[in-house]
């Protein structure tokens, strides 16, 4: 069996799925077809799923959309992969990894299975666990988008960000 064949035994998954928007009671489990890894991409076993604003407004109100038939939310996502589609080498069936797959697109982290472009994830730290990953992808993006503002504006005033400020030595 290649790497991009899945088990014909395994061709759905369970999800969450918020047919209307509205409430967390609006949010329902759902058996959906189990994604396949399309090329470049990786079909991640799904350990645990981050939720953030963007999550709860989007379950709120349909957010940025466009959204699948149902619409799966989760955009913060902490797994094993399980298969790779052509061409995907950064990663192997086995590796632990987190990402936040399609931002601001439809991810669908509220699923046992996520495929995404493999460029999406990075490789799970060993000092945190699947749940603590998963809430890392979209806090990390902001802060990580905070300093770069807050250098990108001392430089514009003449000053350095020196390295014992991100604690370096």
């Amino acid at each position: 069996m290649s790497t991009t064949e899945l088990p014909t035994a395994q061709t759905t998954m369970r999800a969450i799925a918020a047919p209307t928007w509205g409430s967390p009671d609006v949010l329902e489990a759902v058996t959906i077809a189990r994604p396949q890894p399309g090329p470049t991409e990786i079909l991640v076993a799904v350990h645990a799923a981050g939720i953030n604003p963007a999550d709860w407004k989007s379950r709120a109100s349909g957010g940025f959309g466009p959204w699948g038939d149902p619409p799966i939310l989760g955009y913060d996502v902490s797994g094993v992969v399980e298969a790779v589609g052509l061409g995907a080498s950064l990663f192997k069936p086995g590796d632990e990894v987190f990402g936040m797959p399609r931002f601001p697109e439809q991810a669908g982290a509220y699923a046992e299975y996520v495929a995404a472009p493999s460029r999406r994830f990075a490789r799970r730290p060993e000092g945190l666990d699947h749940v603590q990953a998963a809430g890392l992808p979209l806090v990390g993006l902001t802060a990580w988008q905070a300093l770069s503002e807050v250098a990108q504006r001392l430089a514009e005033v003449g000053l350095a960000v020196v390295d014992q400020l991100v604690g370096s030595e």
